[in-house]
């Protein structure tokens, strides 16, 4: 069974940052890949960053230049830094890994006020 427990979320004024963290309770190279997803209030859930275990990195359109995925080895923790937040940010931002399956955090709210 793995477990993804998301951390760092809260609330911050536009043009803020906050860095989330997502620790894993195994490697994290042994999963194929590793994940940020965001739901806002009344929307599906959407992608924000995906980190292969090869190193390709991906970002959705919305977030190039503003949030950055790195990951920790030896801590098994992938992190988003998220900068220059928008109020369009503010949603639930999930933790995925991938395994074959496909495994959730709980999710950590971040909110934006403008």
């Amino acid at each position: 069974q793995v477990q993804l427990v998301e951390s760092g979320g809260g609330l911050v004024q536009a043009g803020g940052s906050l860095r989330l963290s997502c620790a894993a309770s195994r490697s994290i190279l042994s999963f194929n890949s590793m994940g940020w997803y965001r739901q806002a209030p009344g929307k599906q859930r959407e992608l924000v960053a995906v980190l292969t275990s090869g190193g390709s990195i991906n970002y959705a359109d919305y977030v190039k230049g503003r949030f950055t995925i790195s990951r920790d080895n030896a801590k098994n923790t992938v992190y988003l830094q998220m900068s220059s937040l928008k109020p369009e940010d503010t949603a639930v931002y999930y933790c995925k890994a991938v395994a074959g399956l496909g495994y959730w955090g709980q999710g950590t709210q971040v909110t934006v006020s403008s």
